[in-house]
């Protein structure tokens, strides 16, 4: 993704389109190996589903600059590896107190900025201070329980006004990028971090060019150039894929496996991800107010027959997928059965529904063909309306003007957003929100876990939305090509080990 401050809806609806250690930043779980010796002068051309409207990591909404600018560009003092890992970055270490109030992080020395400029601990107090105090910086709310950020010598110290058993996740994300004090670069269309790729050009509609940065304090990353090329329709990155314009799909169709795979070029990888493809119900008032039609309609719905449509995939009867602290199988709660349906819509006076699924238009036809056959098995007649980006952003997010809406949400740890009864998702429980509040004040990593696990069941049983698959990430990897991470690319894609190779 979409968060309870941030749109992730840029990358995270484009998614169904579509480790790093203490030197490196390297990648988890990497598609197979070539035999050949890398390149270090390499080019290597990676398909992205949706282009970000501009650059600007600290104001833009969208997880499209996620994907492509943390941890290749911009860093913070802690990372996340694509397993969810929490690893150092620009701190080599860090400590935290007992009461969970105090988090002290050990800047490194001799790192400098891509303009040459060296980072400084008050770089660091900085940027998390005015992370924190400027409203219009994505994610500064997560920084809330910041009382004070303090520097002595390399030492960043952190004060909590109470715990927050998030905050490290929070720092591996947009709230904990470290910038510049001072620095006057327009950040719509430039960048200037401390990562192992520099900004090399922007082709508006369609490229955004990295270069290894020479000057990078860690290990340096293993190809010369990584090109971003953005091709949104799944047939023609194919076909660049074919004429060797392409090293690599992302968010590609499996469907499309036996082509891709057919000369020998290329090998298709299925990764594990938090993308999670949500139909969501707006339960503000009308028939889905009532819980009985919402359950219904989640019974109606032949959750394995998507799967096998997508050819990729597990289904997800939850808000949290199987990589998140809190996960439960959930399948017990909802299981397809359309007599049970067409009972609860009896019961509920709701025979002869007639709803409207508002979904974004770059989707393809699959998920809205599914939800339609299902439906009218059970009576409800669903009209589909296709919209622009925009307008679902204006409708539906914004306005929460809309029936149900489908939507792939790829963040990771985004159960938040179910304790925020003013999301677009309208869903409102108490219980839930007290749960949620708990969790982040949990000192303990297993009873935070154990909390959110509680909430979501809660969710579940409510009929807050219903979960029609937990996307996989599906890769095609160019057989010259090593170094490609396979798990959550759509959410993150760290390059910095990625190489190519002329065999």
């Amino acid at each position: 993704m979409l968060r309870r401050t941030t749109l992730a809806a840029a990358s995270l609806l484009a998614a169904g389109l579509l480790v790093l250690t203490a030197c490196s930043g390297g990648s988890g779980d990497v598609a197979p190996t070539s035999p050949g010796e890398p390149d270090p002068d390499a080019s290597v051309a990676i398909r992205l589903v949706l282009e970000p409207g501009n650059l600007d990591i600290r104001e833009t909404a969208g997880s499209a600059l996620d994907q492509i600018l943390v941890d290749n560009i911009y860093q913070g003092l802690v990372a996340r590896t694509p397993e969810q890992d929490i690893v150092p970055a620009l701190a080599s270490d860090w400590t935290v107190s007992p009461d969970g109030l105090t988090y002290t992080f050990t800047l490194r020395e001799g790192v400098t900025f891509h303009d040459g400029q060296a980072l400084t601990p008050q770089d660091v107090v900085w940027s998390l201070t005015t992370r924190r105090d400027t409203p219009e910086w994505r994610d500064s709310a997560r920084l809330a329980n910041v009382t004070s950020i303090a520097a002595e010598g390399q030492d960043v110290t952190l004060t909590l006004s109470a715990p927050d058993s998030t905050l490290l996740w929070n720092l591996t994300g947009r709230a904990g990028i470290v910038l510049k004090e001072g620095d006057t670069v327009d950040y719509k269309t430039a960048a200037n971090g401390t990562g192992p790729f520099v900004l090399a050009d922007w082709r508006q509609g369609d490229s955004i060019t990295f270069s290894r940065n020479d000057a990078y304090w860690g290990d340096k990353a293993g190809a010369a150039e990584v090109v971003f090329d953005y091709i949104p329709d799944n047939q023609a990155a194919l076909n660049a894929a074919l004429a060797g314009e392409v090293d690599v799909l992302t968010g590609f169709d499996a469907n499309l496996k036996d082509q891709v795979e057919a000369n020998g070029d290329f090998s298709l990888v299925l990764g594990q991800s938090t993308d999670k493809g949500t139909l969501a119900f707006n339960q503000t008032s009308g028939p889905l107010a009532d819980k009985r039609v919402r359950q219904a309609i989640r019974q109606a719905i032949d959750h394995d027959a998507i799967i096998e449509a997508l050819a990729s995939g597990q289904t997800q009867y939850g808000p949290i997928p199987e990589l998140d602290p809190g996960y439960e199988d959930l399948s017990d709660v909802a299981p397809y059965d359309p007599e049970a349906a067409k009972a609860l819509l009896a019961d509920a006076g709701a025979e002869d529904l007639e709803l409207t699924l508002t979904i974004p238009s770059f989707y393809s036809t699959t998920i809205p063909q599914i939800l339609v056959s299902d439906l009218d098995e059970v009576g409800i007649t669903l009209d589909v309306n296709s919209v622009d980006f925009t307008t679902w952003l204006t409708d539906v997010y914004t306005n929460h003007d809309y029936d149900l809406s489908f939507v792939l949400h790829t963040e990771a740890h985004d159960f938040e957003n179910w304790a925020n009864p003013d999301y677009y998702f309208t869903y409102d429980n108490p219980e839930v929100q007290e749960l949620y509040a708990r969790s982040l004040a949990a000192t303990d990593e297993a009873e935070a876990a154990d909390l959110l696990k509680q909430a979501a069941r809660i969710v579940s049983e409510d009929s807050g939305a219903d979960w029609l698959y937990n996307g996989a990430s599906v890769v095609a990897v160019g057989t010259n090509i090593t170094g490609m991470p396979s798990i959550n690319v759509n959410e993150r894609l760290n390059i910095a080990e990625i190489a190519k190779s002329n065999g």
